[in-house]
């Protein structure tokens, strides 16, 4: 549920994205062949690539694409770790801080993010550029990076108020 969660923009949204994963899951089961000796690793891993693509298939389904101005590579680079408000955030309060980005942003900040695609892949399965890619995953960092600033400014007036 937490790769679907991290893809919807709801419970109900995630719930569906899990429930078509499964039921794709089950009619292919018997296409699956383990690519590893360790035959439960390999399960789970065909397990969530079946639905990471069905979470893309949603965000295709719900979202009308759209296009971004390219930004350079020296953009790219703009997103730091806050590290003392991120390492005092469970890791649900971190995906209710990556729902809040756009369908747009979202879908290619966790694909390249957490999910380890390439941008060429993302570009590939979002039917988008590679600087498009780029663009998003550059302005989700930009928008994630005020959030977390913000998590920190609260966190400083809570402990201020104590």
């Amino acid at each position: 549920m937490g790769i679907c969660m991290r893809y919807s923009n709801n419970y109900l949204e995630a719930e569906e994205i899990v429930n078509d994963s499964f039921l794709k899951i089950f009619k292919s089961i018997h296409n699956f062949q383990a690519a590893y000796q360790n035959t439960e690793a390999s399960l789970v891993g065909w397990m969530k690539k079946i639905i990471i693509h069905t979470a893309i298939d949603s965000y295709r389904k719900n979202n009308k694409p759209f296009t971004l101005e390219q930004i350079g590579d020296n953009h790219l680079n703009l997103f730091d770790n806050d590290e003392s408000s991120i390492d005092k955030m469970s890791y649900k309060e971190i995906i209710e801080l990556v729902q809040k980005l756009s369908p747009t942003y979202r879908t290619v900040f966790n694909l390249y993010v957490i999910d380890g695609f390439k941008h060429e892949e993302i570009a590939d399965q979002l039917g988008i550029s590679v600087g498009t890619s780029k663009s998003n995953l550059a302005k989700a960092r930009i928008n994630v990076q005020k959030m977390l600033k913000q998590t920190n400014i609260k966190l400083y007036e809570q402990r201020k108020a104590i």
